[in-house]
């Protein structure tokens, strides 16, 4: 399956996201309003962050290997950087990879493999979040978003095989 210009697109998207992010996280004096103190200003984060949004591209060619790379440098840049906002790229992040899952893994194995590394992705995400506090401060927000999107990948799945079936009917 080849990449299409939205593939690029949505890649630079979450990568500039993500770079604008972590450079919010290296600048960041002691912010009072921050929910936790961020324990690192390292630029090391930035290169692993953006190691984290780019996998995204190949969405379509095999979203397992996407869903599974992101979770595992998400798990790296966690345990090296510990208490940074993750949360402005990562779940939405987490959100596009769930609407990625529907349309893209195929089998209700790969649907459920791809919803558990979603589910991975967001508590990595939210595990040490400075700006919300941690896990509690963002999964009632994180989940059902990461649901809605699933859902709509599933709607959106269903009525292009619907339309694949109809065109061969009619051949």
């Amino acid at each position: 399956m080849n990449m299409k210009k939205t593939d690029w697109i949505l890649a630079g998207l979450f990568t500039a996201a993500g770079a604008l992010l972590m450079v919010e996280n290296i600048t960041a004096s002691a912010d009072e309003s921050l929910a936790h103190p961020l324990s690192t200003t390292s630029w090391a984060m930035l290169p692993v962050f953006l190691l984290a949004m780019v996998p995204i591209l190949w969405r379509r060619r095999n979203i397992l290997a996407v869903v599974g790379v992101t979770v595992a440098v998400m798990a790296v840049h966690l345990v090296s950087f510990e208490w940074v906002t993750r949360c402005g790229a990562g779940l939405p992040l987490a959100f596009a990879l769930s609407y990625a899952v529907a349309r893209f893994a195929g089998n209700i194995r790969n649907q459920a493999i791809g919803l558990a590394g979603v589910v991975v992705l967001i508590l990595l995400v939210l595990a040490q979040d400075s700006s919300i506090g941690g896990l509690p401060g963002g999964l009632e927000i994180a989940l059902p978003g990461a649901a809605l999107f699933y859902g709509i990948g599933f709607w959106v799945q269903n009525r292009v095989t619907s339309k694949k079936v109809a065109e061969r009917v009619a051949v």
